[in-house]
Order: C-alpha cells, then sequence, then structure tokens
C-alpha cells in the first residue's frame, strides 16, 4: 500500500507544482495589472499545496527524500502530473481554460479526500479545498465573460478548449494505483468524480456560449508518467535549474 499510496500523492503534488509553474510564467506578462496579481496569488497557492503534498509523499516514501528532492531532482518521466496541466500558456484563454478544467476537477476530488481514511490526507484536503474553491470560482467567471464577450474573446475561447479537451478527460480515467487507493478507504475513484465535473462543465461552457467538442477520446500517460508530452521536459529544465545547479545551496 505505501507504494500505492506514495505513488498516488506524487499524482496529486506534482499537478500543482507543475500548474502552479505554468500559471507563475505569466508574472510580469499579464494582460493587465490586476491579473497579473491574481494570477500571482493562484501560483502561490498552488506552490503551497505541492508543498504539502509532496512533503506528505516523501514521508510515506521513508527515503529520506524531501518536497523539494521530489520537485527538484526528478526527471521528466519520474512525474506523475496531468498532460492537460504540462500544456503551454500560448494566451490568456488557454491560460483561464486550463485552470476552469482543473478546478472543476479539483472540487469533488477534495470534497472527497477531505473524508480520507488517513487523516494527514484530509487535513491537507480540506485546507486545499478552500483555495480550490476560490479558485473555480474565479476561472468559471472568467470562462464566462471571455467566451460571451468579443468576438476576438470569443473565438480565442474555442480555440482554447478545442485544443485543450483531449487531455481533459485524464483526470477521470481509472487505473490500477487509484482503484487501491479507494479499495483502501483513502481517496476516490476517478470516474466516480466524473458527474459533478461534467455537470460544472457543461454549465459553465454554455453559458459561456461555446461549442462542447463531441469527442471523448482523452489523451492518457502523464498521471502514470508512461508518457508527457514535448512541453514539460523544456519547463522542467527551467524550474530546476538552479538547485540542480547549486544542490547544496540555502537561503
Amino acid at each position: 500500500m505505501n507504494a500505492a499510496l506514495f505513488e498516488y500523492l506524487c499524482r496529486l503534488g506534482d499537478n500543482a507544482l507543475v500548474l502552479g509553474h505554468r500559471v507563475s510564467e505569466w508574472c510580469g506578462h499579464a494582460p493587465v495589472l490586476e491579473e497579473d496579481i491574481a494570477l500571482a496569488n493562484t501560483a502561490l497557492d498552488l506552490i503551497g499545496q505541492a508543498q504539502m503534498w509532496l512533503g506528505l509523499a516523501a514521508e510515506v516514501e521513508g527515503a529520506g527524500r524531501s518536497a523539494d528532492d521530489l520537485a527538484y531532482f526528478r526527471d521528466e518521466r519520474g512525474f506523475r502530473n496531468l498532460l492537460l496541466l504540462e500544456q503551454p500558456n500560448r494566451d490568456f484563454g488557454h491560460t483561464i481554460l486550463r485552470q476552469f478544467l482543473f478546478d472543476a476537477y479539483q472540487e469533488p476530488l477534495l470534497a472527497a479526500l477531505s473524508q480520507s481514511g488517513d487523516a494527514r490526507i484530509a487535513g491537507i484536503a480540506a485546507k486545499v479545498a478552500k483555495e480550490s474553491a476560490y479558485h473555480l470560482e474565479r476561472s468559471r467567471g472568467l470562462v464566462i465573460a471571455l467566451g460571451d464577450g468579443t468576438e476576438e474573446s470569443h473565438r480565442r475561447m474555442q480555440a482554447a478548449l478545442d485544443r485543450l479537451w483531449p487531455y481533459a478527460g485524464e483526470a477521470l480515467t481509472p487505473d490500477a494505483v487509484e482503484t487501491e487507493i479507494a479499495e483502501a478507504g483513502l481517496g476516490p475513484t476517478p470516474d466516480s468524480l466524473r458527474p459533478a465535473w461534467e455537470e460544472t462543465v457543461r454549465a459553465t461552457l454554455t453559458e459561456a456560449t461555446l461549442r462542447i467538442p463531441e469527442s471523448e477520446f482523452a489523451q492518457t500517460g502523464g498521471k502514470t508518467g508512461a508518457r508527457h508530452t514535448e512541453h514539460l521536459g523544456p519547463m522542467l529544465a527551467v524550474m530546476q535549474i538552479l538547485p540542480r545547479s547549486h544542490p547544496d545551496a540555502v537561503w
């Protein structure tokens, strides 16, 4: 069970870490000052969540590694994040749509994890859920505003949805690790989260006047580490260069 739990916690931590880094790339580059500040705060929330999940993963592993070791000294194949979250920002619409698709998944996931049979998981989930509820409220509002906004903003949001949709289903596709975690009473099966996710996503996209793609095909491989897109490696090179160049440095 420890092996499955370590793997599962790495998935939770890597999702937050990779998305947090992607969102942080907007710092100083957002379209307006208010969004620059809001995105920076979202990134900080996510990186804080990553620290908690990866810290617990390191504790469960019991190999003397820390959250920092897991963040900075694993290679691409060692990461367990969803493929959706490593996708590049491209433009503001892509960033917000990616955030929304993940936030809509996090809401039912964290609600379930707050009832985990492991008190450590339940405690982290309850804390993270407060931040994630705000993230969902914000990303949902922006998806609606931009989708049902100008002709240009609508076009960009539809392009973002069409590009990102094939990656959205991976989070809801169960595998052996998640089945083992669910059977132990530590977390939910991903398919049990699908009804809540679909309800939030479809209602929001409809209000945003966006056409929901009909395809149910889902790219997979990210959360198992079997396959990542070409975007993760270069992102990790940037994220990890300082600690890898100076592994003994301390603040």
